[in-house]
């Protein structure tokens, strides 16, 4: 089993919707939306087997001893003392070869967010073996990155960390264009919009290749930047 500590709006989310008839799947439920065109199955099968989310502590293997109850309960705990916080402005981007939901521009409270949630579950995870160290491809990380690969479990935390919520594979440059119109289409309601994170939650994978699942999701106590309005 694996756990994952992701950012994704409510069941009932404007964007949670969109994203789950776009991708075929619903992380929620676990249940498939109706059947997709073979070309776009292709091209949301990675992103689909996640989940619609955003990374805040990435997939790990449980650390000997630790339970999904545990982890769930200092998920509530996190979630009930740390403040969430709101993008300003959601927008899709091309990120090299594929396509994601990002923030328009920094917001360092989420930033700070993700940070939080690097460190205060880190207990729980169990050290990378030297299959999915090499799963990273080292080599091609820089010196920073291939420290936090090693000390944290993933080389895009800290410094590294960019919020990005993933729509697509990786696409070829001649389909790119076409795939990025639709998107804009169909995300078009909540595209340059705020998008709030009010909450966390907590993603598994039951055993290795199976589809990542909702098992909780917890608010925030507040949200900040909503709070200082």
């Amino acid at each position: 089993m694996r756990a994952a500590i992701y950012f994704t709006p409510k069941a009932e989310a404007l964007a949670t919707r969109l994203a789950a008839s776009w991708l075929g799947r619903d992380a929620f439920t676990g249940e498939s939306t109706p059947p997709l065109e073979k070309g776009r199955a292709s091209i949301t099968a990675s992103p689909a087997r996640y989940g619609f989310h955003a990374t805040m502590k990435a997939p790990f293997r449980l650390a000997d001893g630790a339970t999904p109850g545990e982890i769930d309960r200092r998920l509530t705990e996190f979630c009930a003392t740390e403040a969430g916080t709101e993008i300003g402005k959601l927008v899709l981007r091309r990120l090299g070869s594929f396509l994601a939901l990002v923030p328009a521009d920094e917001e360092p409270d989420l930033d700070r967010l993700c940070a939080a949630a690097v460190r205060g579950f880190e207990p729980f995870r169990a050290p990378l073996t030297e299959a999915e160290i090499a799963r990273r491809d080292p080599e091609a990380l820089s010196e920073r990155q291939r420290r936090h690969l090693t000390e944290w479990g993933y080389p895009y935390v800290f410094e590294d960390f960019r919020f990005h919520m993933t729509l697509t594979g990786r696409l070829a440059p001649n389909e790119a264009e076409a795939v990025e119109d639709e998107l804009r289409q169909r995300f078009a309601p909540v595209l340059d919009r705020p998008l709030p994170i009010d909450g966390l939650a907590l993603f598994v994978e039951p055993e290795p290749g199976a589809p990542f699942r909702v098992h909780s999701r917890h608010s925030f106590r507040r949200t900040e930047k909503a709070a200082s309005a």
